[in-house]
């Protein structure tokens, strides 16, 4: 059955081909080609994956994609542990984030195009984690990110909307360009992009690759910070992390699905997946451990204060993706990519709660207009509890187990300033995830009266994908977990990073009880404060804290103004610059076409003068020959995208079938 794994991506894109196709036929019943299509998806990785447990492992070559000259890179795939994890995580909760949304977009009168955008981009996901080389990885990578704006921008009638999808598309654009350049570096160096052969030959260009390249930097560092760009953008890290927040702007299984479960551990994955070279580059891995610490606190100090629900949760996505990278980066891969499966259960269920209350208020996203909704959402207020203990780190949740590991491993790992600012983030996480339960379910009521007098429970096709994921973030942790970096998910993956050479710093039991002890008391510190000062709604301290440290307050507040910060430097210098550069083009590129215009305007005016008949004849029958192909290319030409889209898939198709009609690929 493994080597029917290339069935995972395809499945999806069935659903895609069908929607997109006859999706105005088929209308409010395109969920369930969606649906059906992950889910079979879903059901083909599940046994894949038990038959990895069992031994199995792939890495084919289906057909050449591209060869020019000395390079060739082709479709292929692998399928390890670490490969299997994912196409597992990322399809499970696919198929529970799709089934959610044909009762969350019901009414919506866009919905087949969304279903055929969300299957899109399980497509474009599962190639990017199965496939077997840098240049495929990187068009899924792509992939992801075309339907990042698509999606965000799912309401393109809304301005700020539109504007969400164009900046995630743009910030993106930025990691992609190093993602690109370390390709080139890779090829280069080792003449080939695939995974096996990049890291097999290693040992052979070993000398070439600790050799001094940029500002005194070794080669396979510069790689590595050059795929860490990459990681930045997608996995929404500082400096990059801006399209996330904003991102908010999409449907809220948008979210889930793209923002918390699957997308943004984009980045971590590759940093995980090159685990050999950046195990040959300290500098690299100290560089991706600060950059995750610093983003976890700082991501946690703007979720304290934010007032909309899934901004608060956003903020708490771009918090946890950075312990992910502070586990990479003291080379505790393993536990960051079990935080990583965790969280994506636990984010996607508080994000889908969100959803839940969102969908019961009609609308409503303010945290202050909240409040008791705990006796009317009793199913979505259960497991949203659930989820934010987990997200705070609480024993036996999942949070606790994969997250705890990561703040262990860098205490193993001397890295003593970056715990403590991976401790803070954690008494802050606890603190913002319930000062969110208890703001929303209980708390004081603020709810408006026209939305009180409409509220219930979400019907079952949203609240059983909500206890499914509960039921996930309440067992994955111990089950798999324990004990902490001997059990059975460690003993399943560890052998991925272990072949990478990876040396994890040894932690003894007395030390890993005393630091899950200390995580506990973390964790539990941000709860009480947040319960003394949310629980009952009509605590002053809040309203005290803010005034007395007012200049705190508004900075956080205003997100440390660092939007305004690119808008002003990026946006309006650079609009300035681009005006500066046009009077230029204008004056001085302009003045020699029009020059050159000019003098042919007074050549031909001299020739009129005499009687060049021959010239003319000839003149006039090219003008005509070129004016008849002109009219013929204007029919093609619509100017309409969806066209030209469908025009291009439909001959990419063509030319896939009488390839493999012809015998290609064997």
């Amino acid at each position: 059955m493994v080597e029917m794994v290339w069935l995972v991506p395809v499945l999806p894109l069935v659903g895609v081909v069908i929607n997109g196709l006859f999706g105005h036929k088929t209308g409010h019943g395109a969920h369930k080609v969606a649906i059906a299509a992950t889910g079979l998806s879903a059901a083909v990785a599940l046994v894949i994956f038990v038959q990895v447990v069992v031994g199995a492992s792939l890495d084919r070559d289906i057909y050449t994609w591209v060869a020019a000259g000395e390079f060739a890179a082709p479709i292929g795939f692998l399928v390890d542990p670490l490969s299997s994890v994912m196409m597992l995580v990322v399809t499970v909760v696919g198929f529970l984030i799709h089934v959610y949304s044909a009762g969350y977009m019901h009414d919506d009168p866009g919905y087949p195009r969304f279903f055929t955008y969300m299957n899109l981009f399980m497509v474009s996901m599962l190639v990017l984690v199965l496939a077997n080389n840098y240049l495929l990885m990187f068009l899924g990578w792509e992939g992801v990110g075309l339907c990042s704006y698509l999606l965000i921008g799912y309401w393109y009638e809304k301005k700020s909307a539109s504007d969400a999808g164009k900046k995630a598309f743009v910030v993106n654009r930025i990691g992609d360009a190093g993602v690109l350049l370390a390709m080139f570096l890779i090829w280069r160096t080792f003449g080939s992009l695939k995974f096996t052969e990049v890291f097999d030959g290693i040992g052979g260009a070993k000398a070439v690759l600790m050799r001094p390249s940029v500002l005194g930097l070794t080669l396979v560092t510069v790689i590595c910070l050059l795929l860490f760009v990459g990681a930045t953008g997608k996995s929404a890290q500082l400096p990059l992390y801006v399209w996330l927040p904003d991102a908010m702007e999409g449907p809220t299984p948008v979210s889930a699905l793209i923002h918390a479960a699957t997308m943004v551990t984009a980045g971590v994955y590759m940093v995980a997946r090159s685990a050999p070279l950046f195990n040959l580059a300290p500098t690299a891995l100290l560089v991706v451990a600060v950059v995750g610490a610093v983003t976890a606190f700082f991501a946690a100090t703007i979720a304290c204060v934010q007032t909309d629900i899934k901004r608060v949760v956003a903020y708490s996505t771009i918090s946890q993706l950075g312990y992910m990278f502070l586990g990479c980066g003291v080379g505790a891969y393993a536990s960051a990519i079990f935080h990583l499966g965790t969280h994506a259960f636990f984010k996607a269920l508080l994000f889908l709660g969100c959803g839940s209350v969102i969908h019961a208020l009609s609308g409503e996203q303010d945290m202050r207009r909240m409040g008791q909704l705990k006796e009317k959402l009793p199913r979505t207020s259960r497991t949203f509890l659930w989820a934010s203990l987990a997200n705070a780190g609480i024993i036996p949740l999942a949070g606790f187990w994969s997250k705890d590991e990561i703040l262990a491993a860098t205490f193993a790992g001397h890295h003593y300033l970056l715990w403590a600012l991976g401790s803070a983030g954690a008494l802050m996480t606890a603190f913002y995830m319930f000062r969110l339960y208890y703001t929303v379910f209980e708390g004081k009521n603020n709810v408006d009266h026209h939305a009180a007098h409409h509220l219930h429970e979400s019907p079952p096709v949203m609240t059983v994908p909500l206890l499914i994921l509960g039921g996930c973030t309440l067992v994955v942790g111990w089950l798999f977990g324990f004990p902490p970096d001997h059990g059975l998910y460690h003993r399943f993956v560890g052998s991925v990073f272990e072949e990478a050479g990876t040396a994890e710093h040894a932690i003894s039991l007395v030390l890993t009880v005393v630091l899950a002890v200390v995580a506990t008391l973390i964790a539990l510190a941000g709860i009480g404060l947040a319960k003394a000062w949310y629980k009952t709604g009509d605590n002053p301290a809040p309203a005290r804290f803010a005034e007395q440290f007012r200049g705190l307050y508004t900075t956080v507040l205003n997100k440390y103004w660092v939007d305004e910060f690119y808008i002003a430097i990026f946006v309006t210098f650079g609009k300035k610059v681009c005006r500066a550069l046009w009077g230029v083009d204008a004056g001085v590129v302009d003045g020699a076409v029009n020059g050159a215009g000019w003098l042919t305007v007074a050549i031909s005016r001299v020739s009129a003068l005499f009687d060049f008949r021959f010239v003319d004849g000839l003149v006039n029958r090219i003008a005509d020959v070129i004016q008849g192909g002109s009219q013929s290319l204007r029919k093609i030409q619509t100017g309409v995208i969806q066209n030209y889209l469908l025009a291009m898939s439909v001959a990419v198709l063509l030319v896939t079938v009488i390839y493999m009609a012809m015998g290609g690929g064997r």
